[in-house]
């Protein structure tokens, strides 16, 4: 009865992709206790999960044990009154349409992204199925087109989105804060998907009176050529912007280590890129994204409420992350004020 439990939850997975979730088994991921999945899922609600990662990474584990924790924390448990189904990208972004497709074709309820390729290609396979966004933040879903209104998304797309102004001067005083010669900032960024962020974190910039070097990349192998241009432009300071393309664990240590090189004090979002060796970094906690998304938006679905009808939310725990070692090889001294307000300072 287990195995068959277990191909269940792996029904519709690419052959290529059974060995990543029967180890997400392995690891509890998705499939819950043993004794659980033993239980017929038959007739119970379906919702699918899209991640770029594969499901042994180590940031993508957390996310979706924070989701599966707000499952519960509504009231659902899953493989007894709720069916997760996932799939992963394995780290290419290129595989994202085939398994939102896989997805698109099966009876669920709710589908929940993150990133806005992974957004794109749910939205590109269904116009029906309820998409719930744990945490965006490069889109702003007005402007392109993917809801009516911030209160009334008004079609089957909803869920959590970063207010970029408010957070782009944040991440700059918070540089300033620990480089009080902060002449020149070189901005890192995906001119892919993220001109809404580079334009405000330009427009912080111009704020603060720094001049602003443009390191505008379309793959992972553009980045030692754009720290070049930082070097050549004599940035004292570094911002990188979002992106999936900078998510992954290769490209979080090829930015912090070209950035120690540059001796390029760094500062992000992305709040795992401190103990790859950047700086420091302000923002969501991507975690709470994922309850949120659960709690807040899927189990309303489940209960009948149209994704429609759902006001979109903004973050509301943020985190700021300084890596000591990194400020000692920079020669920067993080204010005791700064430190203080850490949610972690790593050693």
């Amino acid at each position: 009865m287990e195995t068959a439990c277990v191909d269940s939850l792996l029904n519709g997975a690419a052959p290529a992709n059974r060995r990543a979730f029967l180890g997400s088994f392995a690891l509890g991921l998705l499939l819950g206790a043993r004794g659980a999945c033993a239980q017929s899922t038959i007739g119970v609600p379906q919702i699918g999960l899209l991640r770029n990662e594969g499901p042994t990474n180590p940031v993508a584990r957390a996310m979706v044990d924070a989701f599966l924790a707000g499952l519960v924390e509504a009231g659902y448990e899953n493989g007894k009154t709720v069916r997760v189904e996932a799939r992963y990208a394995q780290g290419s972004l290129d595989r994202l349409p085939a398994a939102a497709r896989e997805l698109a074709v099966l009876p669920l309820a709710a589908i929940v992204t993150a990133n806005p390729y992974a957004t794109r290609a749910v939205r590109n396979a269904t116009r029906t199925i309820p998409i719930v966004v744990a945490l965006d933040y490069e889109t702003d879903p007005v402007a392109a087109g993917w809801i009516t209104s911030i209160a009334h998304p008004g079609g089957n797309l909803t869920g959590l989105f970063l207010d970029q102004p408010e957070v782009s001067a944040k991440l700059l005083q918070l540089l300033r804060e620990c480089v009080p010669r902060l002449t020149s900032v070189a901005v890192l960024w995906d001119e892919t998907l993220a001109k809404a962020q580079f334009d405000v974190t330009a427009g912080a910039a111009r704020a603060f009176g720094l001049s602003l070097v443009s390191l505008h990349v379309k793959r992972a192998d553009d980045l030692s050529g754009a720290f070049g241009q930082a070097a050549q432009a004599r940035a004292n300071g570094l911002v990188v912007l979002t992106s999936p393309l900078f998510s992954s664990a290769k490209a979080r240590s090829a930015i912090a280590e070209l950035a120690l090189r540059h001796r390029l004090p760094g500062i992000t979002l992305f709040t795992t890129f401190p103990a790859a060796g950047l700086l420091m970094a302000y923002g969501p906690d991507q975690n709470d994204g994922y309850r949120r998304a659960a709690s807040q938006y899927v189990a309303q679905i489940l209960k009948g409420v149209r994704a429609a009808d759902l006001p979109i939310q903004r973050p509301d725990k943020f985190q700021l992350v300084i890596n000591s070692k990194s400020a000692k090889a920079l020669g920067v001294t993080v204010p005791s004020s700064l430190a203080l307000q850490a949610h972690e300072v790593l050693q």
